[in-house]
């Protein structure tokens, strides 16, 4: 095992339920909105892929606000960026804390010269303030951040898993991804690369077939349920 990369939400912070939905609310509010997304609907719109995608088929779905007006791409735009700021303000404040055992497991991959990287479909500078949870240190050893719109096509396509195992330059075997969404484990799995599962608030009844192993959490000592080498055993008998 040479590589680990993560997804960000619901795998290195919960983030789903207590940080993307209340940002989105909030924003809602402050655009003078009566949109509400309560936590039974954002699990509905989770299956969709991507904030802009999500609110993009909240207002097909249930009518377009006036203030949309004619650019309904800068709309969303809008207030996407809006709501990326107030969910990197809960980060920053720490509202939202990372998962237990993410820290354990970037320790373990560090000590062992293991490259680290993240793809995900959150907004960049979102994501930015997940990493920096983890303290500068381990923040700079991660290769790369893949995320927001850098692909084309998001998961449950596999675009932007292929072009992480490019950039790394390694064979599948010698890699492993940690991801909470069967939409994460499918696009994972597109680009042949080993999957571990961390169940999430809104994913713990998802289908994971395929995956090498599911577990809540990686857990923190005494509770610890998957060590680095763990992984690497888990992605050689897949």
């Amino acid at each position: 095992m040479k590589a680990l990369i993560f997804d960000c939400d619901g795998v290195l912070v919960d983030t789903e339920k207590d940080g993307h939905r209340v940002a989105f609310n909030a924003t809602f509010r402050e655009f003078g909105l009566d949109d509400d997304w309560d936590v039974p609907y954002y699990g509905e719109l989770l299956q969709i892929a991507g904030g802009k995608e999500r609110m993009r088929h909240h207002f097909e779905t249930n009518g377009w606000p006036a203030a949309a007006g004619d650019d309904r791409d800068a709309f969303i735009a809008s207030l996407h960026a809006r709501k990326t700021a107030i969910f990197t303000d809960l980060i920053a404040t720490g509202k939202l804390p990372l998962r237990s055992g993410i820290e354990r497991i970037v320790d373990e991959a560090i000590a062992a010269d293991v490259r680290l990287g993240v793809c995900t479909t959150s907004n960049p500078k979102a994501i930015d303030g997940v990493l920096d949870l983890l303290g500068p240190d381990r923040k700079s050893r991660f290769e790369f951040v893949l995320a927001g719109d850098i692909v084309s096509h998001k998961k449950p396509d596999p675009e932007i898993y292929i072009l992480a195992r490019e950039q790394l330059g390694l064979p599948v075997e010698e890699c492993v991804v940690i991801e909470d969404s069967r939409n994460g484990m499918l696009a994972a799995l597109g680009a042949d690369l080993p999957v571990l599962i961390t169940t999430s608030t809104y994913t713990v009844n998802e289908d994971f077939t395929g995956a090498i192993g599911v577990v809540p959490e990686l857990g923190d000592e005494p509770n610890v349920n998957v060590t680095l080498d763990q992984l690497a055993e888990l992605a050689a008998t897949r």
